[in-house]
């Protein structure tokens, strides 16, 4: 994440659960304050570990879901996916 020119200010984490924490160290060691954890189906990227150290460096973190859910022009797919994920109880409810 240091490679990016001019920085960031979010990130969103799309990797394996065990990987996770070292990501969400780098960002939380870069002053980054928004990070998502992706997740569909399964585990996805949620790591408890690492929403847990986010949330102690001041990250404000979502784990689980996926942002493409919830912007404004979501496609059928996503939009299908939030309302099941929803009625399920599954989607992200707290940061």
């Amino acid at each position: 994440m240091s490679a990016i020119p001019g920085g960031g200010t979010a990130v969103v984490i799309a990797t394996r659960p065990e990987h996770a924490l070292g990501t969400m160290e780098e960002a939380a060691g870069l002053g980054i304050k928004q990070v998502w954890m992706h997740r569909s189906f399964g585990a996805g990227s949620v790591s408890v570990d690492a929403a847990a150290y986010g949330r102690e460096h001041g990250v404000t973190v979502i784990a689980g879901g996926c942002p493409l859910m919830f912007g404004p022009t979501p496609d059928t797919g996503h939009k299908v996916m939030c309302w099941m994920m929803t009625l399920t109880g599954k989607a992200p409810r707290a940061v």
